[in-house]
Parts: C-alpha cells; structure tokens; sequence
C-alpha cells in the first residue's frame, strides 16, 4: 500500500493535487476500466521518465498477456530525449528511391561519446496501411528512426511506441485506451495528422481495433 501511496504522492506533487484527487482523476478520464495495480504500473513508469498523461505523451495499451503496455507518443519521446543530460542534438538523413522515400537516418549525438549514435529506418519495414503513413510517409518514418535512436543511445526500457505496442492505432491523436468505445462514438473518416488535437476525430478503424484488443483480453481472462 505504501508503494502505491508514494507513487501516486510523486506524480501528484509534479501536478500540485492530491494524490487521491489524482487517483480519481486518472481513473475518471484516462484509464476507467484499468485495476489498482495496472494503474500503479502505469504510474510508475510515468514517473520514471517524467512523462505526462494528461497530454498524452504517455498513456497505456492492454497487453497481449495481461495487464497494460505503458506506451509513449512521438512527443514524449522527443521530450525524454531533450530532457537528457547528455543529449548533444540530432541530425537526419532522408533517401528516396526512384521518387519516393525509402530510408531515414537518424544521428544522436552523445555529450559523453566520441561517435554518435546512427540508425536507420526503412519504409518497406515500417509502413503500415494507415492514414498517417500514406499521407505523411517520410515524417512517420523520421519518427520511427527517431524513436529507435533515442532508445539506442540512452537505453529507454519498459515503453513502446503505439506500433509496437500491438495496436496499430490509426488515430493521429492517441486515445485514453481505457475507455470503451460506445454506440454514442461518432464514425468518422480518417484524417491526415496536421489538424491540432483539439480538430483530430478518431477514426472507425482505431476504436474496432481497440475493441478487438479488450475483446481478446477478456477472452484470455
């Protein structure tokens, strides 16, 4: 008990509220159907990294087996970068291939380093049949470079980006994955990832598929 007390206690501090006004908040609006301890790990893990959930840079994703996948946005990823002491800049390198993207480098340079840390991505292993990456194929592939860089040169562990986490999220804006789509949820089209998150609907495919996954768990269960 004391553990989740002081996990709590840390994030609520960060953000001047009570712990149990925190709790409930948490529960209300992000991660209603979640347990104590799914929401404890989901804590603890945002503390480690100074991560925020209220604008989602990190928010959670059911586990394939159980339990929640702790996953972070590409802005809490460029936040744990530029927030680390050692962190020196960043350069890219984009190729296309007879006119359309085929890779993006990324280069981390490391304070403590003498080499910089180097990692490319390539479209034929990062794309997926999602909106984002039709519309904006090199951006979503600077990002993957980004990611897998930043977790290369600084040795980030415990987290995944929505991809990774299984998901296949289509959104551009990430939903609280704890909140079970309803008949009230608006079916909307897809759209491109340059409207504000304030604009951004959520499409029809992100919620079935976030059903699938609850559905899945539960049947495990």
């Amino acid at each position: 008990m004391s553990t989740k007390i002081s996990a709590l206690a840390v994030m609520a501090s960060k953000y001047s509220v009570e712990p149990s006004k925190l709790l409930e908040t948490l529960k209300a609006t992000l991660m209603p159907k979640a347990t104590n301890e799914e929401l404890l790990a989901f804590v603890v893990v945002a503390n480690r990294y100074g991560l925020n959930p209220f604008t989602r840079e990190i928010y959670a994703f059911p586990g394939r087996s159980g339990g929640i996948t702790p996953v972070v946005s590409v802005d809490g990823w460029i936040h744990l970068m530029n927030s680390h002491s050692e962190f020196d800049g960043i350069n890219f390198t984009a190729s296309d291939l007879d006119g359309k993207p085929y890779s993006v480098t990324a280069r981390i340079h490391v304070k403590t380093r003498s080499h910089p840390v180097e990692v490319t991505e390539y479209l034929s292993e990062c794309a997926l049949p999602t909106q984002p990456w039709k519309s904006h194929p090199r951006r979503m592939l600077r990002h993957k470079a980004l990611i897998q860089a930043a977790r290369l040169a600084f040795g980030f562990s415990g987290i995944s980006d929505e991809e990774e986490a299984g998901g296949n999220i289509t959104a551009a804006i990430p939903r609280p994955v704890f909140a079970v789509p309803t008949e009230s949820t608006p079916v909307v089209d897809i759209v491109p990832d340059t409207l504000t998150s304030a604009e951004v609907p959520v499409s029809e495919t992100a919620e079935v598929r976030f059903a699938a996954a609850m559905a899945e768990r539960a049947a495990r269960e």
